[in-house]
């Protein structure tokens, strides 16, 4: 079987000398010391100055929220994963929809403005599959009208833009650190910020609020994270360089052998050192992609239509129109890639789309003979041949 994704899993003896670590210490949560070195060994990994370990991004995006004290319309994408407009909706907010670039997959800025009213307090925008959004153009545009903007990067380690870390950007950028993730802790996740002010009042949302032994300061919840999970993430940092060129390697392989397939792919920002988190294939029709799909399946290899449905078709929302993001939800097919799968693995993927396609045409091919030849007849006869 090949599944679309695969944790990387450590050696076991690795992260059970972490685990032995905390049953000697008896401290399994509660910022203990190896949620700390996690914390510490991001930073100097990732050159930030500020991030918060938390328990899972989609957490992350309601700390920011919060913190950032939005309300009322937030502008977002379609496109993404549900946590990006649950979120919203769960902080009481009102997610307002604007389409994609049908090229980047992202928020499109030139269609922001169109959709600020006065009821808007902040932008959310997601780096779809780790490519990074316009963030020059929605800088502009936020600072222009007094907004917030926060950005859903849980796609986005390993990705740097302008030689700085993708999570760099924004008021507050949020990241997962999920098992499908390229970096994982099994659940987790992380809230980053330049603001030290903001980064506070996080750090004591995360833990219920509290600002001393018996005293509060802010309205908190519980966004903390366990010793074990952290030990995870420990482990897998030591890989991080491995695992993002594997990947890359695994997608140079893919785009080698798929240039003759009939379909679109995602287009990179420029100025982008990408993580290869997805391979994302948008086909002609969604009937392709759904026979591609079934094909693959009959071999027991495993994709995933990611994102669908558009979220712009939630039934917690008022629905909207969204062409350009309707018609790639539709289309859209994630390859399987992770870090033990073989170049034999793809092309057993690649051969079984291309001959699927290659059928297709020929059953296109044979309709249009047959609709020649009897309209052919059909002629004779009228002109009583």
């Amino acid at each position: 079987m090949i599944p679309v994704t695969k944790p990387f899993l450590p050696k076991q003896a690795d992260f059970k000398s972490y685990v032995s670590s905390i049953w000697a210490r008896q401290w399994l949560t509660n910022n203990g010391p190896l949620v700390n070195e996690l914390e510490l060994k991001l930073q100097q990994y990732l050159a930030l100055p500020h991030l918060l370990y938390v328990t899972n991004g989609t957490i992350a995006l309601q700390l920011a929220i919060q913190a950032l004290e939005v309300k009322g319309e937030i502008i977002t994408t379609p496109f993404s994963f549900v946590a990006t407009t649950s979120s919203i909706v769960w902080q009481g907010c009102k997610p307002v929809f604007v389409d994609i670039n049908e090229n980047t997959l992202n928020i499109d800025p030139n269609k922001i403005e169109a959709a600020i009213t006065p009821n808007t307090s902040a932008i959310l925008a997601t780096h779809v599959f780790g490519n990074p959004c316009d963030i020059e153009a929605i800088d502009r545009i936020a600072k222009k009208h007094g907004l917030k903007v926060i950005y859903d990067a849980a796609h986005c380690f390993g990705t740097k833009y302008k030689g700085k870390s993708i999570f760099a950007y924004g008021d507050v950028s949020t990241t997962s650190f999920h098992a499908t993730k390229l970096f994982h802790t099994i659940e987790g996740g992380a809230v980053f910020t330049q603001n030290p002010e903001t980064l506070k009042r996080m750090a004591l949302m995360r833990n219920f609020g509290y600002s001393g032994v018996d005293t509060f300061s802010e309205i908190g919840t519980n966004a903390k994270n366990s010793e074990f999970h952290a030990a995870m993430g420990l482990c897998n940092l030591k890989h991080i360089d491995q695992i993002l060129s594997k990947r890359k390697e695994l997608s140079q392989h893919y785009e080698m052998r798929l240039n003759k397939i009939e379909a679109q792919f995602q287009v990179i920002q420029a100025d982008t050192e990408f993580n290869f988190a997805y391979y994302p294939v948008i086909f002609q029709s969604e009937e392709v992609m759904l026979d591609c799909m079934k094909q693959l399946e009959l071999v027991q290899v495993y994709c995933r239509r990611y994102f669908y449905p558009s979220l712009s078709a939630l039934p917690y929302i008022a629905k909207v129109n969204m062409p350009i993001c309707d018609s790639i939800s539709k289309r859209i097919m994630c390859l399987p890639l992770y870090h033990t799968l073989t170049s034999a693995d793809q092309d057993l993927v690649v051969r079984i789309i291309l001959r699927t396609q290659n059928y297709r045409k020929k059953q296109v091919l044979k309709l249009a003979d047959y609709s020649t030849m009897v309209n052919g007849n059909i002629g004779m006869v009228v002109n009583g041949n």
